[in-house]
């Protein structure tokens, strides 16, 4: 029996020596084939666009193709679950925002296949965040926040855009509509882009969105930027105050993007994932179409990713329930 024992302890020990061998070799020959970079949006909005410089430059140092694909739906999670059934080698990855972590909070219980972003799920980097804004069409000739929440008050129901159900620009709204006493009607969007294109055709009034996915239209003047929902102005609008400097408190939200793989990628091919992203977040290049996309450069390790992911879980998750914020 001691024998019999003695074997298999030698065996496990064995086995554990190969994978700790294996690990930098899965590294070494990583990626073997094409590598696919889920965006759970439709194409034109920040994380489409940050993909697609993201795919360029990773092709030319890794040697293989690396193909962006939209798959919009369900909050974020459609491409989620797509991502955590395939294999666990990192050729498949997601490049998602937070509206990932969110909706399973507001969605109905199996949204997306039943995909548990937490467990199925393992974050690689976190690329950057983007500064969240409340804007409103030229057409309501109104400058400030006060100005836009008297108008909302005096014209019940007026729609705001989002981008989407459980986003967090969704979030904003209800928190605005609670913090000022107004009465806005949710309209959710399939992603960044097509609420803004609703905005830019008047289909909704005000509209809330990250500014990664509305720098140009700000700049153009078709759209007017009233206040961020944040804690401080940020660099990209310096002009444009918060909506606590306007007398408003309790609407901040943030909206952080996140590359994942599915559990299970061996650690050393995370390791070497996250270690290139950072590397090119470093490029002049990269970090100027960033800027430009109204996107701040952020990197680092999974770690930071991870935390991120278990903050907006509780926060998130409270406000849901103090909003009661449903499905629409």
């Amino acid at each position: 029996m001691q024998k019999k024992w003695g074997l298999f302890s030698s065996l496990v020990a064995v086995a554990c020596l190969a994978m700790g061998w294996l690990q930098p070799a899965w590294a070494q020959s990583f990626p073997s084939k094409n590598v696919s970079l889920v965006v759970p949006f439709p194409p034109g909005g920040g994380p489409d666009l940050m993909a697609r410089v993201f795919a360029e430059k990773l092709a030319a140092q890794w040697g293989k193709p690396v193909v962006v694909e939209n798959r919009p739906g369900a909050g974020a999670l459609l491409g989620a679950q797509a991502v955590a059934k395939s294999p666990a080698d990192g050729h498949t990855l997601l490049l998602t925002t937070n509206t990932m972590v969110i909706s399973p909070h507001v969605l109905a219980p199996g949204a997306g296949g039943g995909v548990d972003v937490h467990t199925d799920l393992m974050p690689v980097v976190a690329p950057a965040t983007t500064p969240m804004a409340l804007l409103v069409t030229p057409t309501l000739n109104v400058k400030d926040l006060p100005s836009a929440l008297a108008l909302a008050k005096k014209q019940g129901g007026m729609p705001y855009g989002s981008a989407g159900n459980g986003s967090p620009m969704h979030f904003a709204g209800e928190m605005l509509k609670r913090a000022a006493g107004v009465d806005l009607l949710h309209v959710p969007y399939r992603g960044v882009n097509p609420s803004v294109m609703a905005a830019l055709g008047g289909e909704v009034k005000f509209l809330f969105v990250g500014l990664g996915g509305a720098l140009p239209h700000i700049k153009s003047g078709k759209l007017v930027p009233l206040a961020l929902t944040e804690k401080t102005r940020s660099p990209l609008l310096p002009e444009v105050p918060t909506a606590l400097e306007q007398g408003v408190r309790g609407v901040e939200v943030n909206a952080w993007y996140g590359v994942f793989a599915p559990t299970g990628t061996p650690e050393s091919v995370r390791l070497k994932i996250n270690a290139d992203i950072n590397d090119l977040l470093k490029l002049p290049d990269v970090r100027e179409k960033l800027a430009a996309a109204g996107l701040d450069v952020l990197g680092g390790s999974s770690q930071v990713l991870g935390e991120f992911m278990k903050a907006d879980r509780q926060r998130y998750g409270q406000l849901a329930k103090e909003l009661n914020i449903k499905a629409d």
